[in-house]
């Protein structure tokens, strides 16, 4: 038995002894008390209506019939004079009254006392009438039950919520092992899936999913298998990129600094292009160490921003100009829709135009023929702008993911165009921090759209 089952099984035992004891003892308190006063209100009655009946002490076939009546109803009585002396009873042998009871009797109040048998020793429940005759007081008339006979019924009864209590803690407590086996065996099996987890094992799954909560916990779990191992495969990837846009570019650089080195050029000319090449490729490792370095910063929440009231027209007119010659390198044409009078943002200018630029050279990179559009407006609250090219499109199983670290569409075709996946993964970074949304909609072979969405500056 797992130490699960047992917790739970010890601590439930201990919530059903909480209810049951408590309950039993309020029960057996109700019986017994709703029994003793049965018994009360009946010699009580039954004293009452035989000093009704009584008309004389003297007549000893009264007193007789009396203690006929008393052993067909199996009570006991016994009659006393004005003096408290006994003068009938049915056999039993008890104190005489005593003056306090006397006045009382005498008074013409009843009175309820327990009496002892000093023969017998036996306790009975006794209830006893004044009698009075002619306006007079003549004695008392005290009607016993044996409380052996009470205590009987009630000891039955006690007995039975007793068994009643024994036999619902142990079903309880069966119940409760069962319900904590079921409810433990999916935890169980949860604990070895995290464990499996923990040491590698990113393909386990748990497979008892009930629809509870504990279901939920179990989906959770094998989420979070697919989403690390899916981080896994993405970092492998990235690796192995990394490995690949550094490769290259040092090995231009090694190759040409050889060439420099050992004079093996022919021309000035010559030798300036391979002094372009060496500054290419070494302007490509910065923008790769940055964008390592960014993402880096981001992932640990410490990048600074210097927010404030920016026009984002402004930036998008500086950021066109910026890749302009990129544009015409590849003979693209860029068509521009921006309504004036677009209201201010907040937003960090140097980061909102690293997204713009992001974007747009991620356009460029991947159309070879056609135009670029961008379109910047407002409505409502939001200031929108809209970066869509018409290039090879991004599958659409791909676009949950493009926004991933490392992650890149089409890899085999990706190195082609260039790029590390970092790219797009701190556009959607910088474009969250600064409290805007990005969105990505596409069809293969026809062009991809990128709509950002940012709350305008509320005027103080």
């Amino acid at each position: 038995m797992n130490r699960i089952v047992l917790k739970l099984g010890i601590i439930m035992a201990c919530l059903i002894l909480a209810v049951l004891l408590p309950l039993g003892f309020v029960a057996n308190k109700i019986f017994t008390n709703f029994y003793y006063n049965q018994i009360q209100e009946e010699i009580r009655e039954l004293s009452q209506k035989y000093v009704n009946t009584i008309t004389s002490l003297d007549d000893e076939t009264m007193i007789n019939m009396y203690k006929h009546l008393a052993y067909f109803t199996n009570k006991d009585i016994y009659i006393t004079d004005a003096s408290g002396r006994v003068i009938a009873d049915t056999g039993i042998q008890i104190n005489p009254l005593s003056d306090n009871e006397l006045k009382q009797l005498s008074e013409g109040e009843s009175i309820h006392k327990n009496v002892e048998d000093r023969m017998t020793n036996n306790i009975y429940l006794g209830h006893g009438h004044p009698i009075i005759l002619s306006s007079a007081f003549r004695g008392s008339f005290f009607v016993l039950a044996p409380v052996e006979n009470v205590n009987e019924p009630v000891d039955k009864i006690r007995n039975l919520l007793i068994l009643s209590a024994v036999g619902a803690f142990f079903l309880g407590l069966g119940i409760t092992f069962f319900l904590a086996r079921k409810m433990s065996n999916p935890l169980l099996e949860m604990e070895r899936a995290t464990r499996e987890i923990a040491k590698g094992n990113l393909d386990i799954r748990v497979n008892t999913l009930p629809n509870d909560e504990l279901g939920t916990l179990g989906a959770a779990i094998n989420d979070l298998a697919l989403e690390t191992n899916q981080y896994r495969a993405n970092r492998s990837e990235f690796f192995a990129n990394i490995s690949h846009e550094l490769r290259t570019p040092i090995s231009y650089l090694k190759g040409y600094a050889n060439v420099l080195k050992y004079n093996l050029y022919e021309t000035e000319e010559e030798r300036q292009q391979y002094l372009t090449i060496i500054e290419d490729e070494t302007e490509r490792i910065l923008r790769l160490i940055n964008d390592l370095f960014d993402l880096a910063k981001m992932e640990e929440g410490q990048v600074d921003l210097q927010m404030e009231a920016v026009d984002p027209v402004e930036i998008m007119e500086t950021t066109v100009l910026k890749i302009r010659l990129e544009l015409e390198k590849k003979g693209l044409t860029l068509v521009t829709e921006i309504d004036r009078g677009i209201p201010f943002i907040e937003a960090d200018g140097y980061r909102l135009e690293q997204i713009f630029i992001n974007l747009l050279m991620n356009a460029i990179r991947y159309t070879e023929e056609g135009s670029i559009y961008l379109k910047v407006w407002s409505k409502k609250s939001n200031v929108y702008v809209s970066i869509e090219d018409t290039g090879i499109g991004i599958p659409k199983e791909e676009l949950p993911f493009i926004f991933e670290r490392f992650h890149r569409v089409e890899k085999s075709r990706s190195r082609d165009f260039g790029g590390t996946g970092l790219g797009l993964a701190i556009v959607k970074n910088l474009v969250e921090i600064q409290h805007g949304t990005i969105s990505v909609s596409s069809e293969m072979n026809k062009g991809t759209r990128f709509e950002l969405i940012f709350p305008k500056l509320e005027q103080g």
